[in-house]
């Protein structure tokens, strides 16, 4: 069976151009439509849907209403709102209950392949309640020295848009979310970002404000609850995974974009670790000392036990966000790159070799086992050959980095 997605929007003309704009997508989708909230909500309760695409402004209950109600109702149905609307306090009721925010004019070939995109891991999560926990996510929690730092900047009278993309661009959690309201039409048009600090950069010092400090869009990791988990060590290796893949995307002369895009995913790649840890602290817990005992590899630990592992849990929650694509990709295929049949250098050629050689830096993973390298998939794209070049690179990176941090 087909996606089966239900839109909303108050305006007959709209959704008769929707129905005609879609009638290509027949085969693929099944599609409801309704003109209100409350026939929204009469609809879902008759059958269940995958996505629900709302309109902003509409009498009654708006999107927002909507999509929140969707969300406390069936939290695990993706929620996007499709508005020709910017009204500031619009848009901020938006920013938790929606996953995605499209601006019209919306061409077909830009909503399907959102929708699509969206909706592409869906299959690697077989488990209905870790779908359903992602799915309901409003953020991933910060280092808890960060949060208190960014608490502290966004309090001062002389907040500095500066400090503040600093400290973002420090956080996985904060980066994300940032990302997430940039890659989607939240506070204006999607565009390219090079970097946590310009994603934050663009939204701006009072939006910033608004959203964490009245929206709480950010959050802090409750470390009591996981006394066994090195949040501030896997902080360090995401960061360190982040600077060398961006460091081998630029060795192998990528385009800036995709340059970009590997130090992004890099990292966020071990994101899916703070998903599982904060909403299954218990049973994690165990995976983690299953690894240990066993002297096997985390990930292959978190399979066993969860069906899925933290590659393809935060690819999933960024495929909901609206990350790009290949930031996606890199982060769900990172620990198996040849599943994702590239043919050539790629961002997540950067990020599987840069969260190796991190790893080889330090020895042993978290699990006591060595994170190993897919030759096969190097040699398959060619690029067997340069690995002791990137040894090299790796090598003066982190050396440097070692000596003055």
């Amino acid at each position: 069976m087909g996606l089966r997605i239900l839109f909303v929007d108050d305006e007959p003309n709209m959704l008769e151009g929707m129905q005609r704009m879609l009638r290509s997508m027949r085969k693929d989708w099944r599609t409801a439509f309704a003109a209100s909230g409350p026939e929204a909500l009469e609809i879902l309760g008759r059958e269940p849907f995958d996505v629900v695409v709302s309109d902003m402004r509409m009498p009654g209950m708006d999107g927002a209403e909507l999509l929140a109600a969707v969300k406390k109702r069936y939290p695990e149905t993706v929620r996007i709102i499709l508005s020709g609307h910017s009204d500031k306090e619009m848009v901020m009721k938006s920013v938790l209950p929606a996953h995605q925010y499209l601006s019209k004019p919306c061409d077909a070939g830009t909503l399907k392949a959102t929708i699509n995109r969206t909706c592409a891991l869906r299959d690697l999560l077989t488990d209905e309640g870790l779908r359903l926990v992602v799915a309901q996510m409003e953020s991933l929690p910060s280092l808890g020295s960060l949060y208190a730092e960014i608490m502290a900047e966004l309090q001062s009278e002389t907040a500095s848009m500066a400090r503040i993309g600093g400290i973002i661009s420090q956080d996985i959690g904060m980066t994300a979310k940032v990302l997430q309201l940039v890659n989607s039409a939240f506070f204006g048009h999607i565009r390219h970002v090079a970097s946590p600090a310009q994603a934050a950069e663009l939204l701006g010092l009072e939006n910033i404000k608004t959203l964490a400090l009245s929206m709480k869009i950010f959050s802090q990791f409750d470390g009591s609850r996981f006394p066994n988990l090195s949040i501030a060590e896997m902080w360090e290796h995401s960061l360190r995974t982040g600077g060398l893949a961006r460091a081998l995307a630029l060795a192998e002369n990528q385009a800036q974009a995709a340059v970009d895009d590997a130090f992004m995913a890099g990292m966020l790649h071990d994101a899916g670790k703070l998903i599982l840890a904060e909403n299954f602290p218990t049973k994690y817990q165990e995976v983690m000392e299953t690894a240990g005992r066993h002297r096997s590899l985390l990930w292959q630990e978190e399979a066993r036990g969860f069906g899925v592992t933290h590659a393809q849990v935060g690819a999933y929650l960024f495929s909901l966000w609206g990350l790009p694509y290949s930031l996606v990709e890199a982060v769900a295929f990172h620990h198996d790159p040849g599943s994702a049949h590239h043919e050539e250098f790629c961002p997540l050629t950067a990020v599987h070799v840069g969260n190796y050689l991190e790893n080889q830096k330090r020895q042993a993973t978290a699990s006591g086992m060595a994170e190993p390298l897919d030759l096969g998939y190097l040699a398959a794209i060619g690029l067997d050959s340069h690995l002791e070049g990137w040894r090299e690179r790796a090598s003066q990176l982190l050396g440097d980095e070692g000596e003055h941090g």
